[in-house]
């Protein structure tokens, strides 16, 4: 009989000697140990590390670490300083701080200064709704001009401030770097003053107009708005088919070459169709297109039949839509022929000379309607065009409250627009003009702010001319921005270059004027014969006052002190007489403030410019939604001053939804409070989400989708303590050697060295998701199912100063130096607290004191560029590699026969050209056997070892295991790292 243990083989004769020798054994073992947690419990320590970051003031050092390194220009999109941020904020400003740290980590200097858009109608909206709540806006009512809008304006100022400050902190709480102690502001005097430089030099490059024109208006707001302040909401208007008379019938009978009766002249019209029945008032033209052919024909019931002119195509479809029949076709012919035929208005008699009469255009369409526009150049672009064309006054009966004025007939003065919907409808029926009426849903542009429906309205407004010529180059401002974004910005995804194009291609002038309190003041002022008077000098004498004292000084100082600093006879464009008006105190102050779109796209001279950091800048970074909003802004002022793009690199992301693909909404009670994340997961979870993230797309949020970051963070988190705790009496100081080519150490250093150099690629491409991909697989498969499992046996077993452990400490030392930097713009808190606890910059539990010196408390990750990793690595680890997955399966299959312990096995490994032989020695560790064979041909086999001793200290059965002299079981290792022979 063998003399071997009887569990394995092996008699135990004395149970108390075993016991001893078992706990002597488990004793002797390098067992993990390590301070780092395996709860992060990031709700206490992420603010703990954000608290030595700012007072170790981080982002300054970490400037001053890369004082001479290759800068990466990177600027901020101001956010609305309106409310605490949400989910889309925890997106955009995790993504924008994966930026700012990728580069740093890649050895770049990133200055990040973060802003905010202050100014704008949704504060003021909100600060008049407070002032109306608290009755005090009746006493504001009764202030003159200047005092009142001073008043709204604090308010407004206060607000924005509370608001900025609220941000700012959940933005720290967010891990973000940033320099929060100077941050840009729109609101601040410096940054108003250098918004005005911006418009001097586009005045100077003449491009600055002001002109009676149709402008999207909010009624409810009172104020033009601009395309990026709009969105479309479903709507439903009256949809009205309506019979204008033939001013002469006659002559319209002969054009189509028909003879009619009395009757039928009687009855003889142009049939239009119209969605917006408000606009009637203000029809002056019906437009055709000269190309379509055009139908004389009789439509209608029995009780009212009709002779109307329509597009032949739209006959039978426009009888079928009112369920009439269509009767008798006198004669056709193209539009061209109808130019110039006039008619009556149903319910005027005294529009303007010229007005009433049919024109050509070639906006005209077959899709819907009757192929019969009508026009009022009041309220539409077209309709604006066509006006100017025919030489007819803009006649806009609408005030800016969206009521008619006096110049409509009396039953509509005073009326709303949209309940002289109605009232239209109900005059044209008894008036036997309407033809046919019905409910029109469709899409509807609203003011983003009071979710309102906003109408077109002719006012004058300071617009930017988008096809007048610079006059720096003679080319327009349209085709400088098509070249730009055709040939010069580098587009992330790249369909972001058709979407920012197609929009610059179709875009109208750049109305920048609003009628609001809450603003950058446009500095023009009335002369005493009424005209207006802005000049580049001019602006740039206003702009030092704003720079000196803000732009309040426009409400608190009169025109002279304004332009104080303007000397008018210096000036090539000032009018005649204009100092001795000045002088004399005769000019008046107009009230336009600035689009708050031209205002934040100035950013790029008002900060990056005038703080140095840069420009043009290498990359601007925000939603989707801001190829019409801010990345056009700022794209225009700046090619317009400067002749170049703002940025080299656009990149966009999706827009936060729900889980159904639904808008996030309070309303659907389907939103996530970013406070309740940071409170429930941590910062580092959050981050790690927005790192998985393919955001190119919309993408769909849910608690859950949280609770899944946490596992795969915690799964990174628990492979940093392995390799933490079995370190914990490693000497990096000291070093360790070089691992032999043929090892498993050599291999981890290999693919640690491939994973550096994959992330360092993802980061620089802006990949993220591919990075956090390959940290997360590196971790997961490298790591815990290869070489952490391999190399478990010698780490907790070999003698503690033996040179193979010390050269996989040495390796896992490098690893974990690595991972903790590649990982630290993705979750800059566990990266630091595992970097720190790597480098022995922790804290001591008992006294709290720093355990690393007088530099532990400001030293972090963070001040360090990502490692080079040395390595050695035989080329042939990939064919021991290869035949892994055929070791599992017959170990697998093993288990069938008893075998469930693969210490259990050994490996008998075909090996004909001997290729395994350098790396045999790795193999058992590998493999998690006890021991492999290196056969000249055949399959994978196992052997089964039960029958063998086993070591009763690591339970290997490697073939050298005997009693020893303390009576105990075990191999040759084992029995050398507890000292016995």
């Amino acid at each position: 009989m063998n003399d071997t243990p009887e569990s394995s083989g092996n008699a135990t004769v004395d149970d108390e000697a075993a016991k001893e020798r078992k706990k002597r054994y488990k004793q002797s073992l390098n067992l993990p140990k390590t301070a780092f947690p395996m709860k992060a419990n990031l709700r206490q320590t992420e603010p703990q590390s954000q608290a030595r970051w700012e007072e170790s003031d981080l982002y300054q050092r970490v400037l001053e670490a890369r004082a001479d390194a290759e800068p990466y220009v990177f600027h901020d999109g101001p956010p609305y300083a309106n409310g605490s941020i949400h989910v889309g904020h925890l997106l955009n400003k995790t993504l924008k701080d994966l930026v700012v740290r990728s580069r740093l980590l890649l050895g770049q200097r990133c200055a990040y200064v973060p802003g905010w858009d202050c100014h704008g109608l949704p504060i003021e909206h909100r600060v008049l709704s407070g002032l109306v709540e608290s009755g005090k806006i009746e006493k504001l009512k009764s202030l003159d001009e200047d005092t009142r809008r001073m008043a709204v304006r604090r308010e407004c100022h206060a607000y924005a401030s509370k608001y900025q400050a609220i941000q700012a902190s959940e933005m720290k709480r967010l891990l973000t770097l940033a320099d929060y102690d100077h941050p840009y502001l729109t609101m601040t005097p410096d940054y108003e003053a250098a918004t005005l430089e911006v418009f001097a030099e586009l005045i100077e490059q003449g491009i600055v107009y002001r002109d009676l024109k149709p402008v999207h208006w909010s009624i409810a707001n009172e104020t033009a708005l601009a395309e990026a302040e709009l969105e479309y909401r479903d709507r439903t208007d009256p949809s009205i088919f309506v019979w204008f008379d033939a001013a002469d019938p006659q002559r319209v009978a002969a054009t189509f070459g028909a003879e009619l009766g009395e009757g039928d002249l009687a009855s003889l019209a142009f049939m239009i169709w119209t969605t917006t029945p408000w606009t009637l008032p203000a029809n002056l033209l019906i437009a055709v297109h000269e190309d379509f052919e055009y139908s004389l024909v009789r439509v209608g019931d029995a009780r009212a039949r009709r002779v109307g002119v329509v597009a032949t195509e739209l006959v039978e479809r426009v009888a079928r839509e009112a369920g009439v029949e269509v009767g008798e076709t006198y004669g056709k012919v193209r539009g061209a022929a109808l130019a110039g035929l006039g008619y009556r208005h149903p319910f005027r008699d005294d529009g303007p000379e010229g007005s009433w009469r049919v024109v050509l255009t070639d906006y005209v369409t077959l899709e819907d309607g009757t192929g019969l526009v009508h026009t009022a150049p009041g309220h539409g672009a077209e309709d604006y065009a066509t006006g100017q064309r025919e030489e007819l006054p803009v006649y806009c009966p609408v005030l800016g409250d969206g009521t008619y004025d006096d110049s409509v007939p009396d039953w509509l003065r005073g009326v709303s627009i949209w309940d002289a919907n109605e009232t239209i409808v109900e005059r044209l029926r008894t008036d036997g003009a309407l033809f046919h009426h019905a409910p029109y849903p469709h899409s509807y542009p609203h003011d983003w702010r009071s979710k309102t429906p906003v109408i077109f309205r002719c006012t004058e407004q300071w617009f930017f001319a988008v096809d007048r010529p610079l006059r720096r180059d003679g080319r327009s401002l349209r085709e400088v921005a098509l070249e730009a974004a055709r040939e010069r910005i580098r587009f992330v995804p790249e369909w972001g270059q058709k979407r920012l194009a197609g929009m610059i291609e179709s875009r109208p002038d750049w109305c920048i004027s609003r009628q609001r309190a809450w603003g950058l003041p446009i500095p023009a002022f009335r002369r005493p014969d009424g005209s207006v008077f802005l000049t580049a000098a001019s602006v740039r004498a206003v702009a030092q006052v704003f720079a000196a004292a803000g732009s309040d000084a426009w409400f608190t100082q009169e025109p002279q002190a304004l332009l104080a600093g303007y000397d008018a006879a210096a000036d090539p464009q000032a009018p005649e007489r204009l100092g001795d008006e000045i002088a004399a105190g005769r000019l008046e102050k107009l009230y336009d403030i600035f689009d708050v779109w031209f205002e934040s796209g100035s950013s790029w001279n008002a900060v990056m410019r005038q703080r140095d950091l840069g420009f043009p800048c290498d990359l601007y970074l925000e939603g989707s939604d801001q190829h019409r909003g801010w990345f056009q802004s700022s794209l225009l002022p700046a090619l317009g001053v400067t002749g170049s793009a703002p940025y080299r690199t656009l990149l966009t992301h999706g827009f936060i939804v729900d889980k159904e693909g639904r808008k996030m909404s309070k309303s659907l009670g389907n939103t996530l409070e970013v406070s309740d994340l940071l409170r429930d997961f941590g910062a580092d979870v959050c981050r790690w989400w927005v790192s998985s993230l393919a955001y190119e797309n919309d993408i769909k949020v849910d608690r859950d989708f949280f609770e899944l970051a946490g596992e795969g963070y915690r799964k990174v988190r628990n492979t940093l303590r392995f390799l933490l705790s079995n370190l914990h009496d490693f000497d990096p100081a000291a070093g360790a050697p070089a691992p032999d080519p043929h090892s498993l150490d050599a291999w981890a250093l290999e693919r640690a060295s491939e994973l550096r150099d994959a992330v360092a690629a993802a980061y620089e491409r802006f990949d993220f998701r591919q990075a956090h991909l390959l940290l997360f697989g590196f971790c997961n498969d490298t790591l815990s199912s290869v070489y952490l499992d391999a190399v478990k046996d010698r780490l907790y077993c070999d003698r503690p100063d033996s040179a193979r452990r010390r050269v996989t400490q040495g390796v896992l030392f490098t690893i974990a130096d690595l991972l903790c930097s590649a990982l630290a713009p993705i979750v800059p808190h566990t990266a630091d607290e595992a970097w720190r606890a790597l480098h022995g910059l922790g804290t001591d539990p008992g006294t709290g004191a720093s355990t690393g010196g007088e530099s532990a408390a400001s030293d972090t990750v963070h001040l360090h560029v990502l490692p080079e990793i040395e390595t050695n690595a035989d080329s042939g680890w990939s064919a021991v590699l290869a035949i892994h997955d055929d070791v599992d399966r017959a170990l697998e299959s093993a288990k069938s026969e008893g075998i469930d312990n693969p210490l259990d096995a050994g490996l008998r490994l075909p090996d004909p050209d001997g290729a395994l032989a350098a790396f045999e020695a790795e193999l058992p560790d590998l493999f998690g056997v006890s021991r492999v064979e290196l056969t000249s041909g055949g399959g994978v086999e196992v052997v089964d070892l039960r029958g063998e001793p086993r070591c009763e200290r690591s339970w290997r059965r490697d073939g050298t295991v005997r009693r020893r002299e303390d009576g105990g079981w075990l191999s040759d290792r084992d029995a050398e790292a507890v000292g016995l022979s």
